[in-house]
This record gives structure tokens, sequence and C-alpha cells, in this order.
């Protein structure tokens, strides 16, 4: 779908980091930032930010509280727009097209770049009308359709088998770590290209963690996964791209084992080494 009107305007495909063998045979980045900057009026969010994330791939975003990790995430899907007095620089596309263009559509933006919280947050409806909440916004009504479309996503979310025999049960009645699933159910409903994961896991107690980040290792498989994550362990077990921010700034971004084993940055170095944040 697209999420511009007029016709996309593409972007350069020269990647602007080290590839592996994989990215090296398909080039293109789904998501590329260019100088891409963010403001709160006259504060920096993010500043000057350049950066490729690749399909089918885990991308985590780390660095210390108030770095700019989750102000770049959210630009993606232009969550950000929800604070006052927000402007950018620069570019921020999705699969070449301009995020910050005026011209975008957000609602179709936010259906190709689903987003899930730090803290689950279902709707108080039933379970089943949670997943279908954003097909029926897509128009979907045919109740066959938004039945298939609903078991689809709660198989891809691992809960298919632990609700199916009551999909009309609240969703609060769920637990937290069953509730975060639905929210990913619903994410992936309508069809995502992107999903964004802020902090998904720190409400949750590690059964629930893992179960979690055994799902993103299932779902890279069809859908590109961007974490924001304090967690350095849950980054080095679930990503194959590092991003490390500082003070707003895009400090280091490479695979995740020369992140974690051989960092190019010192600062990187002594963020990941627990020596400061």
């Amino acid at each position: 779908m697209d999420i511009r009107r007029p016709t996309p305007v593409r972007a350069e495909r020269r990647p602007s980091v080290p590839e592996t063998p994989q990215e090296a045979s398909c080039p293109c980045s789904i998501i590329r930032s260019e100088g891409f900057s963010l403001y709160y009026g006259a504060k920096a969010g993010v500043k000057d930010v350049t950066m490729e994330i690749y399909p089918c791939r885990v991308t985590a975003i780390i660095g210390p509280s108030g770095c700019g990790k989750s102000t770049f995430l959210r630009s993606i899907n232009r969550m950000n727009d929800l604070i006052p007095h927000v402007r950018t620089e620069g570019r921020l596309m999705l699969d070449g097209h301009d995020v910050c263009d005026k011209r975008t559509n957000l609602v179709s933006l936010r259906q190709q770049a689903g987003m899930v919280f730090q803290k689950p947050n279902p709707f108080p409806k039933s379970i089943f009308d949670n997943v279908a909440y954003g097909p029926r916004l897509q128009g979907v009504r045919k109740g066959s359709d938004l039945q298939q479309i609903v078991e689809q996503g709660l198989r891809a979310a691992a809960l298919w088998d632990e609700v199916k025999d009551d999909l009309s049960k609240s969703a609060l009645a769920l637990s937290g770590g069953q509730q975060q699933r639905l929210c990913i159910a619903r994410a992936l409903a309508t069809k995502p290209r992107v999903l964004l994961m802020d902090e998904p896991c720190s409400a949750l107690d590690p059964i629930a963690t893992r179960r979690i980040e055994d799902l993103m290792e299932q779902l890279k498989t069809e859908y590109t996964i961007v974490i924001v994550t304090h967690n350095m362990q849950q980054a080095a077990r679930v990503s194959e791209w590092t991003a490390f921010f500082c003070l707003g700034e895009l400090i280091e971004y490479d695979r995740t084992d020369k992140i974690f084993s051989n960092p190019a940055h010192k600062q990187t170095e002594d963020y990941i080494t627990g020596r400061f944040g």
C-alpha cells in the first residue's frame, strides 16, 4: 500500500553501513534515514542520523535513557506528531517514500509500520475485536474474512492455541505476556512491512520475555523488526544489527556481533560494558 498519494521519489540504493554477504546480495534497505533530525521546539530529540535498516532482520537500538532511541523509532511511523511543536529535518524513508512528506497518508503509513509499546495496551474489547480492529478500519466487513485474519494474526503471535476456545473473552483478562502478544497480533493483522517494538519486554516476567524473543525470531522471516531495548543481553540475543545512540546522536551502527565484541568507538564500549548509562 502506497503511503503517499503522488508518485514517490525513490531513495538512492547505496548502503551507508557495512554489509553482510546477505545484505550485499540484496542491497535494498527498507528504512533509510539521511541526515534526519527531529526537534521538540528548540530541543533536538535526534540529530543528523544516517543509517539503513534491512528487510527481514531484527535491528536493535540501544543507549542510555533520553538518548533518542524511542524518538527515532516513533519517527518511522510519525507517532511523534502527537507531541506539540515537533519539526524534522533531513529525510526518513520507508520503502523509498519520505515519511515526513506532508502528503504522506498517515493511516497507510501506520498500517505499514505497526507499533508495539512498552506496556501492553489492548483495547477494552474482546480478543477477537482487538485483532479485527485494524482490518475493519481497512474496510474488511465479511465475517469469514475477519475470522481468517484474526486466526492468522493470533497464530503469527503464538497465541492462537491459548485463546482459540474463547475469542469473546475480554483482552484485559489475559496475562501481561498474553496481552503483549495480542498487541503484536493486532499490529500484524494490518499486514505491515515493519514491526516497531519500543521496550516490548520491560514490563514482562522472564518467561513471557523469552516467548516474545522466540516470537521475534519467527517473525523476522516475514517482517522487518526494529526494537528499542535497554537490555544489552536481549539486544545481543535477538538482533543482527545494533545501533548505539547517545545524546540524540547515532554513535555507532554495525553488525551486532561486532558491536558487542569489537566496537569502533570507546563510547560504545563504555556503554555496553556498563561504565555509564
